[in-house]
């Protein structure tokens, strides 16, 4: 069997995908599990659980692939609604608990000598919790402004929500994670630039 050439659309491998081509659906996986994962991952802040609602997402899409319908949205968009609605129902349950201390960070701290190292870590650390605080709501908006890099009619699809109330709640999100920043650095437990 001679590889099959990618496809160029999104639309293509889900026609394929409901033909029984699992190749098709690899594909699928492979375009979009990054930003599934990632963003599952910041909404709920745990590896595991990101995997599971990685998992439940492209689950539901091969259960069900004509649920998506491609005028309304793009995959990435539909992919990373059901992110939000798994994410959501996880983080209902665990709304109240403490992040644990995990050492998992948002992005990987470099640095050239071991302290700057620490220090870098610390940061994201905090930063990571302060995200963490955030309401549902508002943690999801700025996550998905911030470290997915959609545009508010984007947004606004993922959360179901108009295009004003992203506005509103993104503008909350950055002022609340602002003002828990700001307390870390009159703390002195984290330093500006």
């Amino acid at each position: 069997m001679s590889p099959r050439p990618p496809l160029a659309s999104d639309e293509e491998l889900l026609a394929a995908t409901r033909a029984g081509d699992e190749e098709a659906f690899v594909e699928i996986y492979r375009r979009y599990r990054d930003l599934v994962f990632g963003f599952a991952y910041r909404m709920t802040g745990q590896a595991e659980t990101a995997r599971d609602v990685t998992h439940s997402c492209f689950t539901s899409l091969l259960g069900a692939p004509l649920r998506y319908d491609g005028r309304r949205a793009s995959l990435g968009t539909y992919l990373c609604t059901a992110a939000r609605n798994i994410s959501l129902r996880h983080a209902s349950r665990a709304w109240r608990e403490r992040p644990s201390g995990s050492r998992a960070d948002l992005q990987p701290a470099s640095g050239p000598s071991p302290l700057e190292a620490l220090l870098a870590e610390e940061r994201v650390r905090i930063v990571r919790e302060s995200l963490l605080a955030l309401p549902p709501l508002h943690r999801e908006v700025l996550i998905l402004a911030e470290y997915e890099d959609l545009g508010l009619a984007a947004i606004a699809q993922v959360v179901g929500a108009e295009v004003g109330a992203v506005k509103v709640r993104l503008h909350r999100a950055r002022r609340k994670l602002r003002a828990a920043l700001d307390g870390h650095v009159r703390a002195g437990a984290l330093s500006v630039g």
